[in-house]
């Protein structure tokens, strides 16, 4: 509470006459932008005609959440510690505006499945809260507009694709013996999925490894962070070796960019836990091993986003990096989701991304 008051300019006895801990400031902030969110509903007047709704919708929505940026990416993240009752509140709010967009997508695509429907609610959705995850600078004027293109490109898309070209798959698992350091990373991940970085201790991971002591652990890393890093620097890794095969031969932007996202959207259906841990615990890593990581999700992106613009040469490197940064999103949001129930496969997950990319 004393950092909160200092950033404010006030001490933290004026702070503490307004909230008596950090949580109720923290359930005030969450709960103000999902009523926030929760009331863009009333913008989408009944009497206009279902894209008219949509684009009025669209257009509140999109305004509210990048007013409230930083907001977005604390509702997004670390609502999973809101006490119950609060947390059922807030998904209620915010539930609301979806179930509005699934309904007015049913109306302008009425050929679609309510699953189908539901699917592209929720990524336009994911889209447009993406904008909390990243700090691409682009003007309200410039931002506003390619979300609510990007989110057309999602309600028009055809999402069907042969079930043979996309086999499912589960998340990585093997019978065959792991090294003590892959053993160790596995359970970490899995923990920190579950549990949540904080709740995790060396002995929950030495546990989950087998082993008898905590102290084991330190043979191979130096504490939770370094575990943290050390597998998210694999994953850049990879996502970096993705891009140099895919652009190792000359063909059209589209193709490779069909190949790094059908790539990714492998991988991350592979190891949802760590795809998810990315996102809610990057902040626990060491600050030299983030400004590593960083720079290299950074280069990642940045070849994404130089595909994105020789295949739609009418947009700038930052509005394509806004909408990379959306894809990798989207493969979060809805992966979580709807998980394993089948409504959300990884082939509807791949036309997503491409519809938001390049619109093929």
């Amino acid at each position: 509470m004393d950092d909160i008051a200092k950033r404010l300019g006030i001490s933290s006895t004026a702070l503490y006459r307004h909230f008596p801990n950090k949580y109720a400031l923290f359930r005030e902030e969450l709960l103000r932008l999902s009523g926030l969110i929760a009331g863009t509903t009333a913008l989408a007047e009944a009497d206009g005609s279902p894209r008219e709704r949509i684009d009025q919708l669209l257009d509140a929505v999109i305004a509210m959440t990048i007013a409230n940026r930083a907001t977005v990416r604390l509702t997004r993240w670390e609502r999973r510690y809101l006490e119950p009752d609060d947390y059922h509140q807030l998904i209620e709010e915010l539930t609301g505006p979806i179930r509005l967009m699934r309904a007015l997508v049913a109306q302008v695509r009425p050929e679609l499945s309510g699953h189908d429907r539901a699917v592209r609610a929720v990524a336009i959705f994911a889209l447009t809260s993406s904008i909390g995850d990243h700090h691409v600078k682009v003007s309200s004027e410039v931002l506003a507009p390619l979300l609510h293109s990007a989110s057309w490109a999602i309600i028009d898309a055809d999402l069907t694709t042969p079930e043979s070209a996309t086999p499912e798959i589960s998340e990585t698992s093997s019978d065959a013996p792991l090294f003590r350091q892959e053993q160790l990373l596995r359970a970490a991940v899995t923990l920190f999925h579950e549990r949540g970085y904080p709740n995790v201790s060396m002995e929950d991971i030495a546990g989950a490894a087998n082993l008898v002591a905590a102290s084991a652990v330190y043979r191979y890393y130096r504490g939770k962070s370094d575990l943290l890093a050390t597998a998210f620097r694999r994953a850049a890794e990879r996502a970096s070796a993705a891009i140099t095969a895919a652009t190792s031969t000359e063909r059209p932007p589209e193709a490779a960019l069909a190949e790094l996202i059908d790539g990714y959207v492998r991988d991350c259906f592979a190891e949802r836990a760590l795809t998810f841990v990315y996102y809610t615990e990057f902040g626990n890593v060491d600050a030299a091993d983030q400004v590593t990581l960083r720079q290299m999700q950074q280069a990642v992106v940045t070849e994404w986003a130089a595909l994105v613009v020789k295949a739609r040469p009418e947009l700038t490197m930052s509005e394509a990096r806004v909408l990379v940064h959306a894809c990798f999103s989207l493969v979060v949001d809805l992966g979580w989701i709807f998980r394993d129930t089948g409504i959300c496969k990884r082939g509807k997950v791949i036309r997503i991304l491409e519809a938001v990319a390049y619109r093929p």
